[in-house]
């Protein structure tokens, strides 16, 4: 087994070393440095449908409600400690996550294209519904998880933490199924499935196995965000698909979606990027943020990573032929 050269390891370093000390440098920013893991790990999962695998999802929003909602109503009805409640919550939420996406995954994942993308879409708009009148979990009023037991300010490190591990975990999970049988596969599927098909490959198993190990990690870090949050509605936090499903979108096209490292680079520059329009544009910040995807799309079609790639080819290990004119001297 082949290891990472020193210079490999120099980023997850310096990205594992500002994860620890953050919290110790910046206490005052421990929630939106929390946000920064969870747009990540939202970046990651989506990546591995619409970058790896060419399939653009507006559903994953639909596994981190239903990991939310999960972890809550495991922590409000069984009577556990908090913590306890939280883990378990957290395992039932992403078990749930899975089991629905498979579920629909089989259907919905033999449509193609932009029939696909409606289709996710549909059915993240159908959950924020269905939980905006289902009384059981709070209806239109949502749902409060239960107060955390430390003491003051020891919530927000306590999630920040969490949520840094879910990141950390998700991005070696992710790079270890790239560089196997499954990456190859999605990437099979991306480039001409119906050669992939033709050639053996079951690409509806891979599909839904893509989409349920998304869900998982999305299932996880919803409980996390819902107890960090403090407070549920259906609409605006759970199935949040006109930001939270937008943004994972916009932040893996953002960074180099098809990449392992784009969706982070993606994530991290538009999250900084949308507190600073919410600290010093406050009325004119969703105009702003508008504005940003608009210069995403437009300027940045194939992302910092695949601009860079373009630019300095020689720099990610492409060859680089010489003109003949000079070749023949």
């Amino acid at each position: 087994m082949k290891l990472p050269a020193p210079r490999e390891l120099l980023i997850p370093a310096v990205i594992l070393a500002f994860g620890l000390l953050a919290p110790v440098l910046a206490p005052s920013y421990r929630g939106q440095m929390a946000f920064l893991w969870v747009m990540i790990v939202f970046a990651l999962t989506w990546d591995l449908l619409g970058g790896q695998m060419g399939y653009n999802s507006f559903g994953n929003i639909l596994f981190f409600g239903v990991g939310m909602y999960a972890c809550v109503v495991v922590q409000r009805d069984l009577h556990l400690g908090y913590y306890a409640a939280l883990f378990l919550g957290m395992g039932v939420g992403a078990l749930l996550a899975v089991t629905v996406g498979a579920l629909i995954g089989s259907g919905l994942l033999g449509l193609r294209g932009h029939y696909f993308a409606i289709g996710t879409l549909g059915i993240g708009i159908a959950a924020g519904e269905l939980a905006s009148g289902w009384d059981f979990v709070g209806g239109g009023g949502g749902m409060v998880p239960p107060l955390f037991p430390g003491a003051v300010g020891g919530r927000e490190t306590f999630f920040y933490y969490l949520s840094f591990a879910l990141a950390v975990v998700t991005f070696p999970v992710l790079r270890f199924l790239y560089a196997g049988r499954f990456g190859l596969a999605i990437n099979a599927i991306r480039d001409d499935e119906d050669k992939a098909e033709a050639m053996g490959l079951r690409t509806t198993r891979y599909k839904t196995t893509a989409w349920c190990v998304s869900a998982f990690f999305l299932g996880l870090m919803g409980g996390v965000v819902g107890n960090l949050v403090g407070f549920i509605d259906p609409r605006e936090v759970a199935f949040a698909g006109s930001t939270f499903g937008v943004w994972m979108v916009l932040m893996a096209i953002l960074g180099g979606k098809g990449t392992l490292w784009g969706p982070v680079l993606g994530a991290a520059i538009f999250h900084v990027t949308k507190e600073l329009f919410w600290t010093y544009l406050l009325g004119w910040q969703r105009v702003a943020l508008g504005l940003l995807i608009v210069v995403i799309v437009v300027f940045f079609p194939r992302g910092i990573l695949g601009w860079a790639r373009e630019r300095w080819p020689e720099r990610f290990g492409q060859r680089v032929d010489e003109p003949a004119s000079e070749a023949g001297r």
